[in-house]
């Protein structure tokens, strides 16, 4: 697995970045509103393409399909697995030979109506005893969001259940300079 990532996003140049992109994916960000939504989706569609080119040596921009829950992959290329993620702060993309997630997210003060909403018993003391909450809060959070995202299936069901450390393995990194925490997940 090979994890490309983004934390320069304010200086991107979003039209050459927009032109840059296939048709497809350059509708989706002028989708967004706000030009720096629209500079994240290019950030991460630039690191997936990156990613293709040396992992793959795929010399074009690939274009994406979408499966029935929406999980993006390379079109004709079922040997290329990869997921792309975006916060205020980065882009990241994960690219692998089997099926992976990714999730990055910024850490922020901890909600407690959310945690108690999507932690269960044990993660929420393990939150609650951690010296940085906000950060253990975060850190499950994005391994959640990362295995739904492997799985395609997106926030669909109850996230209290989600983590199943026997069947999958999960990656975290946490980088305090750029203040985001981001976790790629494998069937093990």
């Amino acid at each position: 697995m090979k994890l490309y990532v983004n934390t320069h996003i304010a200086e991107l140049d979003l039209e050459s970045s927009l032109a840059a992109l296939p048709p497809q994916r350059r509708e989706q960000a002028l989708r967004y509103r706000r030009e720096h939504d629209r500079k994240l989706c290019a950030a991460a569609y630039q690191l997936l393409r990156r990613g293709v080119s040396e992992c793959f040596g795929l010399a074009e921009a690939p274009a994406l399909s979408y499966g029935s829950g929406g999980k993006p992959s390379v079109a004709g290329h079922p040997e290329i697995h990869f997921n792309m993620s975006h916060c205020r702060e980065a882009a990241v993309c994960a690219v692998d030979t089997v099926p992976v997630g990714v999730d990055v997210e910024s850490i922020r003060p901890l909600d407690d109506a959310v945690a108690e909403r999507v932690l269960n018993a044990a993660e929420l003391a393990r939150v609650r005893q951690s010296l940085w909450p906000q950060v253990e809060f975060i850190r499950l959070w994005t391994m959640k969001e990362a295995l739904l995202k492997l799985t395609g299936e997106g926030i669909s069901r109850d996230l209290k259940t989600v983590i199943d450390h026997a069947r999958y393995r999960f990656a975290t990194v946490i980088d305090l300079p750029h203040h985001i925490v981001y976790t790629t997940c494998h069937y093990r």
